[in-house]
């Protein structure tokens, strides 16, 4: 036993003996507590798991107006790759008319659709059959799965996933994620010393731009999930522990799915691409299950630092990068040598539109947005892993863009504006149903920001003439197709004491016309007349039956004094082209829990709020328009031997170009003008009517339907006066009336004066 002689000193050493006891003791209970808090925080850990946005799957069948070379193109789109033969979900080959594709499997809202391996085969009409592989039964009808088109996200955190399981993930990823990053994880017990002398003796000899970290990756998981990123021992030391007591909880496979999903692999503008399963929609456009070892080299890559490794800035640092864990993968074993030399020579293989990403369809995005507003609260579309099915057809979206990518540099061309000048808007919505198909809200389609399609409110100009001749048209009484107007000046005093004294566009007068004529040329004197004849209240409220609300009660809405977005514009066309039924323009079919539960079902709603005769009679009269009006220019790109309606919309100063129009299947409206609202010298024929005229036709759409409906029926017209035309009128033609609303009287033509053995017969049926 040693004796302690000195009084100061044994009390010292007592001292000293107490605190070590304190602090052990208070360690301890840090430790405790420490504990305590890993497991209630990990337990706790909530993926912010943002709504996914489904575009609308491509729906094949035999008759499908669809070519092997678009059906291609729809492939590659969601992914699909091409190859000699099936290798598995998510290939095609082509040979000749016959394309061969395995699906893959998808859950859609009404059940599981199953991989199948298909061929198909068209011919110029579209699709001739469509059958399973090893079997001569042909299939009605089969969905693609649809193309992920965006997030809503949590703004706060900007933070967006998609979750996989563990059994889910093809084994090479994470297999490679451990040789590359934590060679030791299934034995460490949460740090690895080794690591951690190695790192130390590496960042004190290796010299400057040769740091190494010694983290595994249960200290990268609490980092990620529950630290930040600050530089300090403090930190560091906080992060050892929490992981050794992470690991006393947690199994190795739990703490690597965690892992899996948590990480931060790269930025979609203000979007935080977080873990595997998103990261690989975002570089590659395919599910994680279908990466090549290549591409699951680079994914692995890039988690050592998204920033400077990023493959769409720096693609030759990311390939040296890619090739090293290729190297890394065949030194342990995961790949063969061969295996190796031929994914290396592989390009990178990602994609430059970010396919999937919040800024693909933003226009898109923001209607839907908006259309699901209120229906959920914001925190559960950010963080419940809603599954939203859209109508974005991604065909027709595409064409849009193309258009308008197209389109306006030639307009500002033709005009000597400086290029950048002009903006545009567009959408392109279903007749049966009221889908929202495609939507652009700037003339760089991918840009986030102000969408014109929704919330630029410009006068509509002529846009709304054809509901004043739709009033008349009512009225079979007074007017019919073939009403003369008189096309005579016009002033009147307005309520305010000022005068109001509207010109035609062309600043002529033109006597006594047609009521089609007029609006097919877009007069507006006759407008007018007729407009103050049936009265404004009339007008009004058929513009609000349409969809378009609060209109003014003043005689200059006839001419279109009236502010509406694109997307409104849209809505009352479609109501016209519906025959008059009105269904609200929808962007959402379906909402989905993660776990595969239906929330919502955005039901088809349909009432008819105009009549359907004057309505035909409208369209007949529209579709003047572009036969000989104002859009006359559209027959030159338009298919030969359809019939298409329209308007065209010029706002005073020409400071606005419109167009609006459909066929049986698509309505399509476009809008060319400037943010500032000056004057861009185009009207609707010269700017937006080259858009839409272009677009009808790569959309492929079908000419409307002139059979005339019940209440209406065609009578033998003499074009020059109006009236019923015999067998002695040289010039004929057919004209739709409302029933009853015949004219009376047959026109003075050459043999008007003749007498004939069936004059008694033509008596009786007058």
């Amino acid at each position: 036993m040693i004796r302690i002689k000195s009084p100061l000193l044994r009390w010292l050493l007592i001292g000293l003996a107490i605190s070590f006891s304190v602090g052990l003791l208070g360690l301890s209970f840090w430790l405790v507590r420490l504990d305590q808090d890993v497991r209630a925080r990990y337990a706790g850990v909530r993926w912010v798991l943002p709504a996914q946005v489904y575009a609308s799957p491509l729906e094949l069948y035999p008759g499908a107006r669809i070519s092997v070379t678009e059906l291609r193109r729809e492939l590659e789109r969601l992914g699909y790759r091409a190859s000699d033969e099936l290798t598995g979900p998510g290939t095609f080959a082509v040979s000749g008319s016959e394309l061969r594709v395995d699906t893959r499997a998808f859950a859609f809202w009404d059940g599981v659709q199953p991989e199948m391996r298909l061929a198909l085969k068209s011919d110029a009409s579209g699709l001739t059959s469509l059958r399973a592989m090893g079997s001569d039964a042909s299939i009605d009808l089969l969905r693609l799965d649809p193309m992920l088109i965006g997030s809503i996200y949590p703004s706060h955190s900007g933070e967006d996933r998609v979750l996989v399981k563990l059994s889910e993930v093809p084994p090479l990823l994470p297999a490679t994620l451990i040789r590359v990053e934590d060679r030791a994880f299934a034995d460490h017990f949460g740090i690895s010393p080794k690591g951690i002398l190695r790192a130390a003796v590496s960042n004190l000899f290796g010299g400057r731009g040769r740091k190494q970290g010694g983290s595994t990756l249960t200290q990268q998981l609490i980092k990620n999930l529950f630290l930040s990123n600050e530089q300090s021992y403090g930190r560091k030391i906080n992060e050892a522990l929490m992981a050794i007591l992470l690991e006393r909880h947690v199994s190795k496979d739990d703490i690597l799915e965690a892992y899996l999903n948590e990480v931060w692999l790269g930025q979609d503008g203000s979007r935080a691409i977080h873990g595997f399963g998103l990261a690989s929609q975002f570089y590659f456009n395919k599910p994680l299950n279908e990466l090549r070892p290549a591409e699951i080299a680079l994914l692995v890559g890039i988690a050592k630092g998204p920033t400077v490794y990023n493959p769409r800035k720096y693609p030759e640092r990311v390939k040296d990068r890619r090739d090293l864990v290729l190297q890394l993968m065949e030194d342990g074993g995961l790949i063969r040598d061969d295996e190796r030399e031929a994914e290396a020579l592989t390009p990178l293989g990602v994609q430059n539109s970010v396919a999937g990403g919040v800024e693909r369809y933003p226009a898109f995005i923001d209607l839907v947005r908006r259309q699901i507003k209120g229906l959920y609260r914001e925190e559960d579309l950010g963080s419940e892993g809603l599954r939203i099915f859209t109508t974005l057809d991604p065909r027709a979206q595409e064409r849009l863009e193309a258009r308008i990518i197209a389109d306006l540099p030639d307009l500002e061309k033709n005009r000597q504006l400086k290029p950048g000048t002009l903006q545009a808007a567009g959408v392109v919505t279903s007749v049966e149903g009221g889908e929202v198909l495609a939507m652009v809200g700037d003339r760089n389609v991918r840009y986030p920001g102000f969408n014109r399609a929704l919330d630029s409110q410009r006068p509509i100009g002529s846009l709304a003439k054809p509901f004043v001749y739709l009033a008349a048209l009512a009225d079979p009484g007074r007017y019919n197709l073939y009403s003369s107007i008189a096309d005579e000046a016009i002033d009147l005093k307005m309520p305010n004491g000022s005068r109001w004294a509207p010109k035609n566009y062309d600043r002529q007068l033109h006597g006594n016309v047609p009521l089609h004529v007029a609006l097919a040329k877009s007069y507006n004197l006759p407008t007018v007349r007729i407009g103050l004849d049936i009265g404004v209240d009339r007008v009004h409220d058929l513009i609000e039956a349409a969809g378009l609300q609060g209109p003014p009660r003043l005689p200059s809405m006839f001419l279109g004094a009236i502010n509406a977005s694109p997307l409104d514009v849209a809505q009352i066309y479609s109501t016209l082209a519906a025959s008059g039924y009105l269904t609200p323009l929808l962007a959402i079919r379906e909402v989905m829990t993660k776990e595969g539960q239906p929330l919502s079902r955005y039901s088809f709603q349909l009432k008819q709020t105009l009549p359907e005769g004057p309505v035909y009679l409208t369209t007949w009269a529209m579709q003047k328009v572009i036969e000989f009006g104002t859009g006359r220019w559209a027959v030159s790109v338009l298919p030969a031997g359809q019939k298409f309606a329209g308007k065209t919309g010029t706002t005073d100063d020409a400071r606005d170009s419109w167009f609006a129009g459909f066929g049986s299947d698509r309505v399509a409206v476009v809008w060319v003008g400037r943010d500032d609202n000056k004057p861009v010298g185009l009207d609707g024929a010269a700017g937006a009517l080259r858009i839409w005229g272009r677009l009808m036709r790569d959309l492929d759409a079908r000419g409307i339907d002139l059979t005339p409906p019940a209440g209406v029926e065609e009578a033998q017209i003499d074009p020059v006066t109006g009236l019923l035309a015999d067998e002695g009128c040289a010039a004929q033609v057919t004209v739709p009336f409302l029933s009853g609303a015949l004219p009376k009287d047959y026109a003075p033509c050459a043999n008007a004066g003749q007498s004939s053995p069936l004059d008694w017969l033509k008596d009786i049926f007058r």
